[in-house]
């Protein structure tokens, strides 16, 4: 039945996208080819776009509903595959695929680069004291567990708790890291100030990319951002993953 009321919709949005450039809608599929890297880059861009944060509540109900009358089959007629993969791309960036809620912005993946950004610069700063690098690999690691909390795969609820611990390793490892290694450079002697200057802007990438997948488990939405550039890699190093927003339930090992 539900077969029937899916070529049902299809049929009744073929004769307006005739000229369009869309490729035919498929719910809760990728608008992209996945076999390229191409089309895997297109894929992340559409994940990542940040205009989706500035959807309206009604634009999101509308899509919403557009969504669930092509899933029944009671599309009205004119509707375009392009308006039907907007909706998809909206529904998909705001609300979590298992619950249903709302992802909170700066926790989007929409969000991750505008509310992200200024995080970055932060941990590039020169001249750090003690103190500053301790703050901000701190925001780092806080932004990157909420980030990983609010896209987890919410079918198996994980323990709060282990969330919390893997948070306080990665803040405590990040920061020990960071501090460290900045002890060492300004101790080294053989160094000239412009040489020591220039390494200590290095010290943020080690601390960051050591850790930054390992303080919360069972992320979904960044299991297949994270694999965009080799298919081959799925099923993903993540423990478990929402099937609606990676491919690691549909390449099983």
């Amino acid at each position: 039945m539900a077969d029937t009321a899916t070529t049902a919709s299809v049929a009744a949005a073929s004769a307006a996208n005739a000229s369009s450039d869309a490729p035919p809608f498929q719910l809760g599929k990728p608008r992209f080819q996945q076999t390229s890297f191409y089309g895997r880059f297109r894929h992340f861009l559409d994940i990542i776009d940040p205009r989706t944060l500035f959807v309206t509540e009604r634009r999101l109900r509308e899509a919403v509903q557009l969504l669930e009358d092509y899933k029944h089959g009671t599309l009205r007629p004119g509707v375009t595959n392009e308006q039907l993969w907007s909706a998809q791309k909206i529904k998909q960036a705001i609300l979590h695929p298992d619950t249903n809620e709302k992802i909170f912005m700066p926790f989007r993946m929409s969000g991750y680069i505008p509310f992200g950004t200024p995080i970055v610069v932060g941990l590039l700063l020169p001249n750090q004291t003690l103190a500053s690098t301790v703050f901000w690999q701190w925001l780092n690691q806080s932004h990157n567990a909420c980030v990983n909390y609010a896209n987890r795969n919410a079918t198996k609820p994980s323990p709060v708790s282990k969330f919390i611990q893997g948070y306080l390793g990665a803040v405590i490892s990040a920061v020990s890291i960071a501090v460290g290694l900045n002890v060492l450079v300004q101790k080294a002697n053989k160094f000239t100030p412009a040489t020591r200057l220039l390494i200590q802007r290095f010290v943020p990438f080690p601390a960051v990319g050591r850790l930054s997948c390992r303080h919360a488990p069972g992320c979904s939405s960044l299991c297949k951002a994270s694999c965009a550039w080799q298919p081959s890699a799925w099923p993903c190093h993540w423990p478990s993953a929402s099937s609606h927003r990676c491919q690691r339930l549909k390449h099983p090992s």
